[in-house]
């Protein structure tokens, strides 16, 4: 049925007027009695249950950051069977984004394209949705994903990154600092050694215990990964998200003229999952076991996410299937890996 709603109804709105209409549908799933449907059909089997961060997850399948930019849509998605929702990415001063049109459909990929650059009311504006939402029983868990605000010079990335954290560390189950949108100048050379390590330990130590990953970029060399992941080790990281969309365009099925309409922003979806897998492999060649490690992009289904599992990823998130494959995708997933479990 969502498929055909896709392809003869939501297919022709604009993506980003899209996706806002589908907020206004899980907001009202948050808000009735659908929300009871979590401790039932829509939750993953006790054997897929998570714990790590020092957090107990329902599902090792959760929303990647980007889709609920301002917290507005936790208790939809948890109800949805997610077991966690990553917020953001918010910054320090709201900001409106990049003008529009900045998400495009890439539908013969299964694919996004977005330049959406930030868009968001604030990390301060979003202190108090997170602080009711952690007094929710039956919650997800809820990380919080923060950047660097577009007006602030990158040389003042840090001082920038530490009001949001002092902010937002308190409202979170954990944080995330990311270095890797393409939609922010200069945030990707953050991710260099000499300027990221200094930024991750002044907001380490000012998010106290809340745990605290950073999020990377897929474009980075295999050697960067390694290097990064060697710091995130020695600086006493929770763990690593990888990945980000990325800005290579290759093995596309979509028009050149498709593509070159949509134009620059980060590509999302099913072409990033061969190189986000190969990131969490190179990455878990590093890492202790116990670290956190959560496997992003490409994700579509109960086989994926499994994959990434048996790879070495101790929780996975999506975002651009939903598009794709409309409001059961969590409970389709949560569903399949039950399977999966059951046959092995």
């Amino acid at each position: 049925m969502y498929a055909a709603l896709f392809s003869l109804v939501l297919s022709k709105f604009d993506p980003e007027d899209a996706h806002h209409l589908g907020a206004l549908v899980i907001r009202a799933v948050g808000n009735t009695v659908f929300r009871s449907v979590k401790a039932g059909a829509t939750r993953a089997s006790v054997s897929d249950q998570v714990q790590t961060l020092g957090l107990h997850f329902d599902s090792p399948f959760g929303v990647a950051a980007g889709f609920d930019k301002d917290a507005t849509l936790v208790a939809g998605l948890g109800a949805l069977g997610f077991g966690h929702i990553e917020v953001g990415t918010l910054t320090a001063v709201a900001q409106p984004g990049n003008p529009r049109p900045r998400l495009f459909r890439l539908v013969s990929d299964r694919a996004v394209i977005n330049r959406m650059g930030f868009n968001n009311g604030g990390a301060a504006a979003a202190v108090p949705r997170l602080t009711k939402l952690r007094t929710q029983k039956n919650r997800p868990v809820i990380g919080v994903n923060i950047g660097k605000s577009r007006v602030v010079a990158v040389e003042d990335a840090t001082a920038d990154y530490l009001v949001s954290t002092r902010l937002l560390a308190p409202v979170a189950d954990y944080l995330v600092v990311n270095v890797s949108s393409p939609n922010t100048p200069g945030l990707r050379g953050l991710q260099e050694l000499d300027q990221l390590e200094p930024l991750l330990t002044a907001v380490k130590a000012e998010c106290g215990s809340t745990p605290l990953l950073v999020k990377i970029s897929p474009d980075l060399t295999n050697d960067e990964v390694v290097r990064i992941s060697k710091l995130v080790v020695r600086l006493g990281l929770a763990g690593i998200i990888a990945t980000n969309t990325t800005l290579s365009r290759d093995g596309l099925n979509a028009s050149q003229a498709a593509v070159e309409l949509a134009g620059v922003g980060g590509l999302s979806g099913a072409p990033l999952a061969a190189r986000s897998l190969e990131v969490l492999t190179v990455i878990r060649t590093v890492v202790p076991a116990e670290m956190c490690v959560i496997s992003v992009g490409g994700v579509e289904n109960a086989a994926d996410v499994q994959v990434r599992l048996d790879a070495g990823a101790t929780l996975v998130q999506g975002y651009t299937a939903f598009i794709y494959r409309g409001p059961t995708w969590a409970w389709q997933i949560n569903r399949g890996l039950a399977r999966i479990r059951a046959v092995r």
